[in-house]
């Protein structure tokens, strides 16, 4: 286990105040050049845990060149292992920042951090199923948050609750171990599944 990285993709929150961002393409260097390290150092499997949407595009970059220069298997995780889950939990459609979710998983973590008093719900309607971020055909498009959410808000963070983010992180933490201990029990072959 690797330290978290504390900077991310973040410029299409650039129009709050104190947004510090890396470009895609330093982040994506960044990662690959870790991810390198640890395959000199003998590491088959690499599982990257992304907690920022703004990150996946470079991550996912890293990963497949990871892959093509080390020859290990690398992955991005970025709660794909529990979206279903956590979906059926939430009653907000479209809660994607700041929204139920965020806020749960934060007052059942880091309460001193929410401000209970400011809390307003900010549910994004889109003029096309295509685009609404809570479908699974969806397409991955790319906006600044201010254009769809002047506060950052996207999704319903008044429904939030400490008990709910409970559940949430009981739930994300144990299917993120059953992916991990599923991978660390599978050798390269397995996991490119070989069977010749």
């Amino acid at each position: 286990v690797l330290p978290l990285l504390p900077y991310g993709v973040s410029y299409h929150h650039e129009d709050f105040p104190a947004t510090i961002s890396l470009r895609n393409e330093t982040m994506a260097q960044l990662v690959h050049d870790i991810g390198m390290s640890v395959a000199r150092c003998g590491a088959q499997k690499l599982v990257m845990i992304n907690g920022h949407g703004g990150n996946g595009p470079a991550l996912a970059f890293a990963a497949q060149t990871i892959n093509r220069d080390a020859h290990i298997f690398t992955c991005v995780e970025s709660g794909e292992t529990s979206d279903v889950d956590i979906a059926a939990m939430a009653d907000t459609v479209n809660d994607v920042h700041a929204g139920e979710i965020e806020t749960s998983t934060s007052l059942a973590n880091r309460p001193e951090l929410v401000r209970t008093d400011r809390l307003e719900a900010a549910v994004p309607r889109f003029s096309s199923r295509f685009l609404d971020f809570s479908n699974q055909r969806a397409v991955d498009w790319q906006a600044h948050t201010a254009r769809i959410s002047p506060t950052g808000v996207m999704g319903d963070p008044t429904r939030a609750s400490a008990e709910k983010g409970r559940r949430m992180w009981e739930v994300m933490i144990r299917n993120l171990v059953e992916f991990v201990e599923d991978l660390r029990d599978l050798s390269l072959d397995e996991i490119h599944q070989r069977r010749y």
